[in-house]
C-alpha cells in the first residue's frame, strides 16, 4: 500500500474536518435553543438544565458568596450613584432581596402561583411567565423545582436613567444555583430535566424607580 503524500486522500479528510466542526457548531447553537422559545422572556427554570450534574457536592453554606463590584469599576460608580439618590440602597441589602425573591419566583413557577409571580414580577415579566405556565397546564405537564443550595449571586452590570416619573434603575444579577428541575407529563413521564441536582446559572434583571415607594421587580430572566 502505497503511504506517500501524493496517493493519501487530502481533499477527504480536509472534507471531514470541516464537516465534524460544522456538527459541532449546529448542535452547540442548537443546544442553546433548547426549552421554551415563544416569548423572549421566558422563565430559565422552563428550560433543560445547561450546567453539570452534581455529584458528591459538599454540604453547602446557609448564604450564598455576594460579588459586588469595586467602587473604582464602571459598574460600581453607577452603584454608588444609585445610592446617593437612594439613601436606603445598598448592594449588600440588594443581593439579599435577590436571593429572596429568586426562591420565591423558581417556587411559584413550578407550582403555578400567579398571585406570588404577580407580586414580584413587572406586568410584561408576568404575562411571559403566565403564558408559559398557561401552555404548562394546557399540556397536562407538572413542574417540580427544588432549590439545593444558590451558590453566588453577582451585580453583572447597573443602569440608571432619568425619566418623566423619576429615576429609573435596572441592575442584572447572575445567580448560580444547584437545583432539581423536572418537568413530567399527565403520566409522570418526564419531558423537560432531570431528578438529579443540577447546577444553572441564571441572569435576572431587575427593575425600579427610585424614591417612589416601590420595590424591585423582576423583569427580565435568562440562562447565562
Amino acid at each position: 500500500m502505497d503511504f506517500s503524500l501524493g496517493h493519501f486522500p487530502v481533499d477527504i479528510v480536509l472534507f471531514a474536518l470541516i464537516a465534524a466542526f460544522l456538527a459541532l457548531r449546529l448542535r452547540s447553537v442548537l443546544g442553546k435553543k433548547a426549552g421554551l422559545q415563544a416569548a423572549p422572556m421566558a422563565p430559565p427554570m422552563a428550560r433543560e438544565p445547561v450546567g453539570p450534574i452534581i455529584e458528591g457536592r459538599p454540604e453547602q453554606s446557609p448564604t450564598p458568596k455576594f460579588d459586588i463590584p469595586a467602587s473604582g469599576t464602571r459598574v460600581g460608580q453607577i452603584l454608588a450613584a444609585v445610592a446617593e439618590k437612594d439613601r436606603g440602597f445598598t448592594a449588600q441589602q440588594f443581593l439579599t432581596g435577590v436571593e429572596g425573591a429568586f426562591r420565591q419566583v423558581v417556587t411559584a413557577f413550578a407550582a403555578g402561583d400567579r398571585a406570588v409571580l404577580r407580586e414580584r414580577l413587572t406586568p410584561e415579566a408576568f404575562t411571559a411567565f403566565d403564558a408559559a405556565i398557561t401552555a404548562r397546564e394546557a399540556a397536562g405537564q407538572t413542574q417540580r423545582s427544588e432549590i439545593r443550595g444558590i451558590n453566588s449571586i453577582a451585580i453583572e452590570d447597573v443602569r440608571m436613567a432619568d425619566i418623566a416619573a423619576g429615576t429609573a434603575v435596572s441592575i442584572d444579577a447572575r445567580v448560580v444555583s444547584d437545583q432539581i428541575s423536572l418537568t413530567v407529563d399527565s403520566n409522570g413521564q418526564p419531558v423537560h430535566g432531570t431528578e438529579s441536582v443540577t447546577e444553572f446559572s441564571d441572569l435576572w434583571t431587575f427593575e425600579r424607580l427610585l424614591n417612589a415607594g416601590s420595590s424591585w421587580r423582576l423583569s427580565a430572566a435568562r440562562s447565562a
